[in-house]
């Protein structure tokens, strides 16, 4: 009831029990419990295994072929806001800066981790909330945050993946940790990158000249302007990242050495997050490095720099997935004040977006991008429906009639593909302005 409430648009257990009450099909499927307010907000404040439940569930999701991780797939690390002025004394609550609007909220800031696959579905995977700390105490940073999960996603799939994340990640010992564990790393590049460039000589030693992340974005975008073929990205060879790693030391102790790593560069404009807006960190490191619109993005694979920047631009998907679960699914509408029913809300959450991203998927499956549909006519469209039930009985027997009025033109093949076979439909038109069919279902 809870997912059904967040993807209906209710913005507290009230309302998700009134609809309960008023809707006709949740009216009779609710009946025998008596579903009222009180009843969601206990089981919400009582602690449960939500994590262990959200481990379920990507875990189910690699037992079907169509939504298991494969190699080649896409990981995508960002962390959001989520703006909580209700609560005082949630651990987890903090002051942070709101880049895009300039001003500071009280919120919560989370870790999340999203897959984005070959075949285009995409959904979330995990999420952590990061915990603020002063100066002298110790906390668990956003990279150890994002350590645990990618852990946690390595007990259901094996497989290579890449990691794309913005360049507030750009940490080289979390690079290092990424390809231990299988994973290649893609990011963009921030003025302050040390990057090399190979410099070979016959019957001399290689030599390691080094170049700032803007020389290499100025030599690339020459030539991108030179080629005139209207290309948005092209590739710098020979250029090397120092990386550490462990090695024994003169008296056996470990000690931490560097050495250098060929690394893809690619030079590149006109990216998809340039055209929105983006929040940005207003530390002088973290701005990346620029010029005249171009920018240098990084990763661990050399050998396929064009592939690299693919992966790169699908970082924007987990951009696009914020923004559709704080507008359409009430990200930031929890207005509890306790920890459990925070942890409750965005699991189901997330388990609302999965089954929101696959339907999309669905929809969208084999269509142009002028005929597909967005997130949110495909919520309003197919799963904001109205129906009438009523029931009779047919030679002894007892049946349930639905009457739904949706636009079948759009959906029917999602309908037909998923709809119960135990449960018989028939569709005739609807005399209306609109292009839409009524389902009779019958049970």
């Amino acid at each position: 009831m809870y997912i059904i409430g967040l993807i209906s648009g209710c913005s507290s257990v009230v309302q998700m029990s009134e609809l309960a009450s008023k809707d006709a099909l949740l009216k009779l499927m609710f009946k025998p419990y008596k579903l009222a307010q009180y009843t969601i907000s206990r089981f919400f404040t009582v602690p449960h295994a939500w994590r262990t439940f959200g481990k379920k569930r990507v875990a189910r999701l690699q037992e079907e072929r169509e939504t298991a991780l494969q190699e080649g797939d896409v990981i995508n690390l960002d962390d959001t806001h989520s703006a909580h002025p209700y609560a005082k004394k949630l651990p987890f609550l903090c002051w942070l800066k709101d880049s895009s609007s300039k001003t500071y909220s009280w919120c919560m800031n989370l870790v999340v981790l999203q897959a984005v696959l070959q075949n285009g579905l995409e959904y979330p995977l995990f999420y952590s909330v990061w915990r603020k700390v002063s100066d002298d105490q110790a906390g668990l940073t956003k990279f150890d945050l994002a350590r645990q999960m990618l852990l946690m996603l390595r007990e259901s799939v094996t497989c290579r993946l890449w990691v794309a994340m913005d360049r507030w990640y750009l940490c080289k010992d979390f690079f290092v940790f990424l390809q231990e564990h299988s994973f290649d790393w893609v990011t963009k590049a921030k003025r302050n990158t040390a990057l090399y460039r190979k410099i070979t000589v016959p019957g001399r030693r290689d030599r390691y000249v080094p170049v700032t992340a803007r020389q290499l974005i100025q030599e690339g975008y020459k030539r991108l302007s030179a080629s005139g073929n209207g290309l948005s990205a092209i590739a710098v060879s020979d250029i090397y990242m120092k990386m550490p790693y462990l090695a024994e030391g003169r008296k056996g102790q470990p000690v931490t050495k560097q050495r250098f790593v060929p690394i893809a560069a690619v030079v590149a404009m006109r990216l998809k997050e340039d055209e929105e807006m983006v929040e940005e960190r207003e530390d002088a490191q973290d701005e990346p490095a620029t010029y005249r619109g171009a920018y240098l993005i990084i990763s661990n694979r050399h050998d396929v720099p064009k592939q690299a920047f693919e992966v790169y631009g699908k970082r924007w998907r987990i951009e696009v997935f914020f923004r559709a679960a704080k507008q359409e699914l009430g990200f930031e509408k929890c207005h509890s004040t306790t920890e459990a029913h925070q942890h409750a809300h965005m699991e189901l959450l997330f388990a609302a977006e999965t089954l929101l991203a696959y339907a999309l998927w669905q929809v969208n499956k084999e269509k142009t991008s002028d005929e597909s549909h967005t997130h949110g006519e495909m919520v309003r469209g197919l799963f904001h429906t109205r129906c009438q039930v009523r029931t009779r009985n047919h030679k002894g027997l007892k049946r349930i009639y639905i009457d739904f009025d949706i636009e079948a033109s759009r959906f029917a093949s999602l309908i037909s593909a998923y709809w119960p076979k135990i449960l018989s439909m028939t569709m005739w038109p609807v005399y209306s302005s609109l292009d839409s069919h009524n389902y009779r279902l019958i049970s």
